[in-house]
């Protein structure tokens, strides 16, 4: 095989060039242009770092620059809002499970707020907001988001109408009280006068026309424009929802009793114990007394009577009125419930426990601890009990 000159020399890869047409690149000039792309590369190299360095500083400048800017990015970006605790007076409904969007959007649509997002972002950053509650508000037009927010949170000075209490054992006088001081506002009387038109109160047809036991205790949130008339429509609607859950009507009828008088039951048990432990072993004691033809001799229907209540003892005065609430004085059930019962008590009074206990009494008032007897001389017994404890207590009996 002959050599080439070292000129002549090519590679290859200068052969394809070749049969491109083009000319051989010889060895010196390879060299030199070799020598030219490492010096292009370097320079590509140093420009890159100038570059970098250029960005860094610039990233350094708005991350320096950043906190003195924050408060005017923020600025720029902020949601409209009014300054102040606004003037006039608006009245705003909160319905139950409303979000905090919904309560914004409706806060704006009512001119209370400037802009919904300003109170959003006012209940975000305020963790107490959650405790916003389902009721009617009365406000002010173009408050700051954060005075809105703050006044809601004070039921006390902003809800004009939320929920009402009635506790368990409350008669139709006492419930009526209630509603006549709640922050309905009704006119005077209007309660006691609703109670006095049962035909419109949704009663049970055992009910004989008498609210009295049938309206059921609990909490109850107040529907905008309530009345008296509404208020009580939600007791007796409770009551009934209670009823049938219990299958009183059939269960009663099916042990040979009287829903009413199931009701009746039911009131003197809650007013006689407060152990729900206790109600079925009270229950089974009236039902045994009845049976056997002995006076009940509760004090709570005597208490009924004379207004008293929580009392534990009744005076030889108040066992001597003649009322058929007596039940010292006449055998059998009074003639209506005397307060309102709980579907606990409703329970027991369909359902009372096995035994042949003829008497109770509470021997400790702090525990509500019961002692139940079937003799005479067991009773007493239990009663001495009771007056030990009293005279350990004074002014507790």
């Amino acid at each position: 095989m002959n050599r080439t000159s070292v000129d002549d020399e090519v590679t290859d890869g200068d052969d394809l060039g070749a049969g491109l047409g083009l000319r051989p690149e010889s060895r010196v000039e390879r060299r030199a242009n070799r020598r030219k792309a490492r010096a292009r590369r370097g320079f590509g190299c140093f420009a890159g770092l100038i570059s970098l360095v250029v960005v860094g500083a610039l990233v350094a400048g708005v991350v320096v620059g950043f906190g003195k800017g924050r408060d005017a990015i923020e600025q720029m970006f902020a949601a409209p809002d009014y300054e102040g605790n606004g003037t006039g007076t608006v009245t705003v409904e909160i319905t139950q499970g409303e979000s905090a969007q919904s309560i914004a959007d409706t806060l704006e649509k009512k001119e209370v707020v400037k802009s919904a997002r300003a109170f959003e972002r006012a209940a975000r950053d305020d963790p107490r907001s959650r405790q916003i509650q389902a009721a009617t508000y009365t406000l002010r037009k173009h408050m700051s988001a954060k005075a809105a927010l703050e006044l809601m949170l004070d039921p006390a000075k902003s809800v004009l109408v939320t929920r009402i209490s009635f506790r368990a054992g409350l008669t139709k006088a006492e419930i009526a009280d209630t509603l006549q001081r709640s922050k309905l506002k009704l006119s005077s009387g209007a309660a006691a006068a609703a109670l006095a038109k049962p035909a419109a109160l949704g009663l049970p047809p055992y009910a004989h026309n008498n609210a009295e036991g049938f309206l059921y205790p609990g909490t109850y949130d107040v529907p905008k424009g309530a009345t008296a008339y509404t208020m009580i429509k939600l007791m007796t609607a409770q009551y009934a929802k209670n009823a049938a859950e219990l299958d009183l009507v059939k269960t009663a009828q099916r042990k040979q009793l009287d829903p009413y008088q199931a009701v009746i039951v039911a009131s003197i048990i809650g007013a006689e114990t407060n152990r729900p432990q206790d109600y079925a072993k009270v229950s089974r004691v009236i039902y045994n007394r009845l049976r056997a033809g002995m006076r009940l001799q509760m004090d709570s229907t005597v208490h009924y009577v004379v207004g008293r209540d929580g009392g534990v003892f009744t005076s030889a005065e108040q066992r001597a009125i003649d009322s058929r609430y007596n039940t010292y004085k006449y055998k059998g059930l009074p003639p209506t419930p005397i307060n309102s019962p709980t579907k606990d008590t409703l329970r027991a009074a369909i359902n009372p426990a096995q035994g042949s206990w003829l008497y109770f009494t509470l021997v400790n008032l702090d525990t509500g601890e019961t002692a139940f007897a079937t003799t005479q001389a067991e009773h007493l017994a239990n009663v001495q009990k009771l007056q030990a404890w009293c005279a350990a207590h004074k002014g507790r009996c």
